[in-house]
Formats: structure tokens, C-alpha cells, sequence
């Protein structure tokens, strides 16, 4: 899958941002992101953010991606270690893993959707520089959908088979499987409550990443809990995040160095996969 100049570009500036301080430290606190594009708003009809705000947001854009990507992550070690205990909160947590992974990758590509004010930002670069611009939302754009879809709609992911429409109408779809298991009646399944030990959680996560696949197989609510659907994909989207930016980035960040390999992840996933060749990302320049 070739990466487009432009996007190549984006990533790179993006994380220029971000290589100039202490890589470790580099987190804002909560809701900085959402806090600073409140403030930011453009008044009346206008559309475009203030010049001189740009910079700093465009930096908590690329720390906010990486962020959900964590957050990703350490979802999927939740649903791993709930597999044989809790199938609901296996399959809510991968749901989620997936999610934040979708998400991570929409905010590395330029967009964020503000739901309180109830718009949807894009941010872009112009003439060689950052622009932050404001739309409103529509009853199209509701998270679980908005996210989902600006990725599937960039041209890097629009042929790749693990990212798609979230589309909670349909019995394929990650979102109505999480919906089932959220809010539907009468679910079975109670085992009794043995959470998983270290080595077993590794076990698990090694058998996800080596199990061969010829298409990703998308949730489906008929099959409930799923879980292994639920936890491939989630791994799967983890992975292509992770191997986009190494493309991209090389070793060259500081900030991506510290970051693409969690600590408190490291003893029991390394990131790898076992994929038929043709659903391979196999990321290139």
C-alpha cells in the first residue's frame, strides 16, 4: 500500500511538533484537545480557526492520536485477559480496542469531531503550513460512524478490508455486535470468574496474531460473543496503525521512538502478524 506525498507530509510535520521535548512527558491533561477547539471556535459563520491557535493545536492532534492508540492497546489486553471470564466485556473491550484505533487514525489524519458544540474539525496543511477549519455536524456524524468513515473514505484505507463502514444495521459490523452486547436482554454466559495469568494472556494474544485469515472476519451479532472476530480485527488495526507511522517516521522521532512500544505492553504482545499475502498492509513510500 503506497502512502500518498501528501499524507507522507502530513504525518512528518505533525510530529515535528512534537519532537522537541521530553518525549515521555509529552501528554497534556484530559479534554486539552477538545478544550482548546472549544475556545477556538470561529465566531459568526466563519470557518477557520485563528492562525496563531494552529500550531499548538495541531500538536495535540498528533499527541492525541497516539494517546487513543494507547488506549487501544491497552483495551485489547483487557479483552484478551476477559476471554475465558466475562464474553460481554471481552466483546464490549475489543469493540472498544477497535474503536480507539479508528479514532487514532482519523485524528492522525486531520479530523476530530467536537460533539458538544456540534462540529466537525479538520485540520490540513495549506501552502506548506498547518489550517484548522470548523464545519458543522450533521445527524450522519455521530462518533461511532464519523470516525469510522473519514478513514475508510482516505485513499490509503479505502481497499483495505479492516477498516469499514460502522454500520450498526447490520449483522456484519462491530458496532452492532458491541450494541448486542451492551444493551440486548437476557445474555448468557456467566463463567465462573478465573482471570487469565500472564503467560495465558500471552498465549492468547500469540494465537490471535498468528491465526491466518483470507478476509477479516467482521463481528457478527448472529454469532455473539464472537470474541475471536472481535479480538483479530482489534489486533489487526492496532498492528497497521503502528506499521504506518514506522513507515512513515522510520526511527527519525524522538516522541514515536518512546511511544509505539508501550511499556506496560511489552511483556505480552509484540505487534506482529501472520497475514495472507493479500491483506497484508505492507506500508511503502
Amino acid at each position: 500500500m503506497r502512502i500518498e506525498r501528501e499524507l507522507q507530509a502530513h504525518i512528518r510535520a505533525a510530529f515535528e511538533m512534537v519532537n522537541d521535548g521530553p518525549a515521555g512527558s509529552s501528554f497534556p491533561p484530559p479534554a486539552t484537545l477538545s478544550d482548546a477547539l472549544t475556545k477556538a471556535l470561529p465566531p459568526g459563520t466563519a470557518l477557520h480557526v485563528a492562525p496563531k491557535m494552529v500550531p499548538g493545536i495541531a500538536k495535540m492532534f498528533t499527541t492525541a492520536s497516539v494517546n487513543m492508540w494507547m488506549r487501544s492497546v491497552h483495551s485489547f489486553l483487557v479483552s484478551a485477559s476477559l476471554t475465558n471470564v466475562s464474553p460481554v466485556w471481552a466483546s464490549v473491550s475489543g469493540y472498544y480496542s477497535s474503536h480507539y484505533s479508528v479514532r487514532a487514525m482519523a485524528h492522525l489524519l486531520g479530523f476530530f469531531q467536537l460533539f458538544g458544540r456540534k462540529r466537525t474539525v479538520r485540520l490540513e496543511i495549506q501552502g506548506g503550513r498547518f489550517v484548522c477549519s470548523m464545519s458543522k455536524s450533521t445527524v450522519h456524524d455521530r462518533e461511532h460512524r464519523f470516525y469510522w468513515r473519514v478513514v475508510k473514505l482516505n485513499s490509503l484505507f479505502a481497499s483495505d478490508p479492516f477498516f469499514s463502514q460502522n454500520d450498526s444495521a447490520t449483522d456484519q459490523s462491530d458496532v452492532a455486535h458491541r450494541d448486542y452486547a451492551n444493551y440486548i436482554d437476557h445474555l448468557p454466559h456467566f463463567p465462573v470468574f478465573r482471570p487469565l495469568d500472564a503467560e495465558a494472556l500471552r498465549s492468547r494474544i500469540d494465537r490471535i496474531s498468528e491465526i491466518e485469515i483470507e478476509s477479516p472476519p467482521i463481528p457478527r451479532v448472529s454469532r455473539y460473543p464472537d470474541l475471536e472476530s472481535v479480538q483479530i480485527v482489534a489486533y489487526h488495526r492496532i498492528v497497521r496503525f503502528r506499521d504506518l507511522l514506522d513507515a512513515v517516521l522510520g526511527t527519525s522521532n524522538r516522541f514515536w521512538n518512546v511511544h509505539h512500544d508501550p511499556a506496560w505492553a511489552r511483556e505480552f504482545m509484540d505487534f506482529q502478524l501472520t497475514e495472507e499475502p493479500g491483506l497484508a498492509a505492507e506500508f511503502s513510500l
